[in-house]
């Protein structure tokens, strides 16, 4: 897949999540906007009550997408039959896609009413979403190859170097120029990063970045770089500045990724089970939507 077609299959994911949630609130935000008692004189009740036809509908539909997202995601990550499938990273995002856009289902299938054995599910679900978000951004500044298999420091430093001579050797950069790049990339927290601050870090290392670019942009455009090469060169630059900071990330990072296996797994389980349990009492009772 090339860069432009995975932006394209990125766009497609962002795309369909927020067509289908815009849809559902343009056709329900007068009922959804009731109080739950009055929900029974709406003309709308029929259809989008959770055991209505489109209600009922959308809870079916949002189930399976989480059961297949579940499911081939860890069937391409554990059987290496399914290896050969595709690149992880790529399974990853289809993963997140259906694990998303399957609880913005579910939350309009219960009509934004919880309680019971179900709200257990329910919250479950909303705490696998928001911790899938945060394993999200745990995974991808841990440095990976093409296919997800996590690098080691080893290989990390020697991506570094390569980035170091590309810069030095085939873009001819300025040796000032090249010692501040090295000099901000470089940078070591020696020590003072912890699981409680290391967030903020990351968000201000971000800003940190963009600021010290800009410099060294305006310091080439000064020397008379093109604007072809500057562009090359801010690339590699950005790569270099991202990699040194993923060095610093890393020890902490694979320490929180493993607590948020701990976290997430279980929470995942019990929202699977109480949700199986909740379909099966639901046909049990006669609630089969169009399959009679």
């Amino acid at each position: 897949m090339t860069r432009f077609q995975h932006k394209l299959y990125i766009s497609f994911f962002v795309t369909v999540t927020v067509l289908v949630t815009a849809l559902l609130i343009y056709i329900g935000y007068d009922y959804y906007s009731l109080p739950i008692e009055e929900r029974f004189f709406s003309p709308l009740h029929n259809q989008l009550k959770p055991g209505g036809f489109i209600g009922h509908g959308i809870g079916i539909i949002g189930s399976l997408l989480m059961l297949v997202g579940v499911v081939i995601y860890m069937l391409r990550k554990r059987v290496k039959y399914f290896h050969k499938f595709g690149v992880l990273k790529h399974w990853l995002e289809f993963h997140i896609f259906l694990c998303t856009l399957g609880p913005i289902l579910i939350i309009f299938h219960t009509s934004f009413k919880f309680g019971g054995i179900v709200s257990i599910s329910f919250w479950s679900m909303i705490a696998v979403f928001l911790s899938g978000i945060v394993g999200r951004f745990i995974y991808v500044r841990i440095p990976r190859t093409i296919e997800g298999v996590e690098l080691d420091l080893r290989q990390i430093q020697q991506m570094n170097d390569e980035y170091s001579i590309k810069l030095r050797n085939f873009h001819n950069v300025d040796e000032d120029v090249l010692l501040e790049i090295e000099s901000i990339a470089n940078r070591r927290y020696k020590g003072t990063l912890t699981v409680g601050n290391i967030f903020l870090i990351i968000i201000k290392d971000f800003f940190d970045r963009k600021k010290n670019m800009n410099r060294i942009i305006k310091k080439l455009k000064n020397s008379g770089v093109t604007k072809k090469k500057i562009i090359e060169i801010k690339k590699l630059t950005k790569q270099k500045m991202l990699l040194n900071n993923r060095i610093e990330y890393l020890q902490v990072l694979q320490s929180i990724f493993k607590f948020w296996h701990i976290v997430h797994l279980p929470f995942a389980l019990i929202m699977l089970i109480i949700m199986i349990v909740h379909i099966g009492v639901a046909i049990i009772f006669g609630y089969v939507w169009i399959f009679n």
